[in-house]
Formats: C-alpha cells, sequence, structure tokens
C-alpha cells in the first residue's frame, strides 16, 4: 500500500461468510483500496481497478436482500452493476464514466462494495475527486 493510500476492510455477517467461504472469499482477500489517483477492490480472486477520474458517483445505499447479494460477486441483471458484498446492511455505490472489468469479459457501469465504515470511504473518494 503506497503513502496516501487509504484501505478498507469489508464487514462479514456470519451468514454471508458461510456463502462466500466456497468461493475463497474471506475477510483476509477482501477490500478496498482508495489511492491518490485509483480506486481498487478485491473481493477473493475478483478485483476491479480504476482511475479516480472515472468515478462520476458515490453514494451509501443499501440494506440489500441476502437472497440477490450474498456469495460470490453478484451481477444486476437490467443493468450489469457489479455487487461485492459480505453484509446485507449498508454499502457504497460507485457510478463510473466508463464501465471497468470485473467478471470475466463483462464491464461494469458501478460497483458497489460492503465495507465496515462505508461513510469513511464514501468521504475518502469524494475528498480525492474534489482535489
Amino acid at each position: 500500500m503506497s503513502a496516501g493510500s487509504q484501505r478498507f476492510e469489508f464487514r462479514f455477517a456470519e451468514a454471508y461468510a458461510r456463502a462466500a467461504r466456497p468461493f475463497g472469499i474471506t475477510p483476509s482477500n477482501a477490500w478496498v483500496q482508495v489511492g491518490e489517483d485509483h480506486v481498487e477492490a478485491r473481493y477473493g480472486r475478483w478485483r476491479v481497478v480504476t482511475g479516480l477520474s472515472n468515478v462520476t458517483a458515490v453514494e451509501i445505499t443499501g440494506p440489500y436482500r441476502f437472497v440477490k447479494t450474498a456469495g460470490p460477486p453478484r451481477l444486476g441483471i437490467t443493468d450489469l452493476g457489479l455487487t461485492f458484498a459480505s453484509n446485507g446492511d449498508r454499502g457504497v455505490l460507485l457510478s463510473f464514466r466508463n464501465k471497468v472489468s470485473g467478471l470475466g469479459p463483462l464491464r461494469h457501469p458501478e460497483l458497489t462494495v460492503t465495507v465496515a465504515d462505508p461513510e469513511t470511504l464514501a468521504e475518502a473518494v469524494r475528498s480525492r475527486l474534489e482535489s
């Protein structure tokens, strides 16, 4: 992790942790890092990386339904948005100017991540966008 970067761990609810484990997703390999010019999200073997200049909006969202979000990364049927969910309470939705890679050859217009401190993650991204 470079100087000026912030790392945010996911908060795993027990039911979500059980659903994620068969896919190799654990607290040790699930995190979001906000650097000076990029954001990177890791969720087991899945990864999204994009420049901060590609982020167009940041918002707190939730709650989420377990059956639609637990387990491996989830794909929005209507918009191809990607969700890395470790709990059903709250998360951060990042919207992108240009779609990003995340699940195989698909490209995603947004990413939702359920980190332990959604407000601080949202503020970290917003403050870098404003500077």
